[in-house]
Order: structure tokens, then sequence, then C-alpha cells
């Protein structure tokens, strides 16, 4: 059982920059496969960056790709989202999740989801 709490979420101006932490409560954290899903309003959710159980070899969204980066501490069970460049149209709602392969995973593959963090940015 993995239990993921997200944090680092608010609101910014364009250009600006957040970061976003997932702290997970469990033994068995660094045997999964992390990344990070949005779903803004009126839109289905999706993949925007995964990294595997070693913090190998990070995948990401052709959306994201230059301006987010995806770490893991797997001492301190934590993977976070370094977000930079930021645009209006990332504006989501964030949730970390777990999976058992990846760095690249299906919504359909989580096996663990985090609450959410709300991330606004605004013009």
């Amino acid at each position: 059982q993995v239990q993921l709490v997200e944090s680092g979420g608010g609101l910014v101006q364009a250009g600006g920059s957040l970061r976003l932490t997932c702290t997970a409560a469990g033994r068995t954290f660094s045997t999964y496969a992390m990344g990070w899903f949005r779903q803004a309003p009126g839109k289905e959710r999706e993949f925007v960056a995964g990294i595997n159980w070693s913090g190998s070899s990070p995948n990401y969204a052709d959306s994201v790709k230059g301006r987010f980066t995806i770490s893991r501490d797997n001492a301190k069970n934590t993977v976070s989202l370094q977000m930079n460049s930021l645009k209006p149209e990332d504006t989501a709602i964030y949730y970390c999740a777990a999976a058992k392969t990846g760095p690249q995973f299906l919504e359909r593959e989580v096996f663990y989801w985090g609450q959410g963090t709300q991330v606004t940015v605004s013009s």
C-alpha cells in the first residue's frame, strides 16, 4: 500500500515557476515507477511526466518537454516536478501517480493516486 500526498501547487504568472512534490507513505515506494498527470477543466486527465524506480529515463509529454523536470528521492520517498516557463494552458489539477512499470504509463496502469493539487497560471 502506498499513500501519496501532493504539495506545492498555487497561482503563478505566465513565465513563472512552481515545484510540486509528492510524498509517499509506504515501504515499497522505491519499487514503483512514479509520474504526474494533470486534468484541466473540461478535459480528460493526461500524462505529464514519469520516472522509473531507479530515477533514470524520465519521460515527458511533448507539451512540457524542455520546461518540466521530474525527479525522485527514494531515501525521502518523494517525487518532484519542477515546472518552468509556465503557460496558461498548464493550468490544471496535478496528480501524483504510482505504477508498476514506467517511465511512461497509462491511467489504467496506475495503482495509486494522490488527491491532486491545483496549479493556476495567469496570463
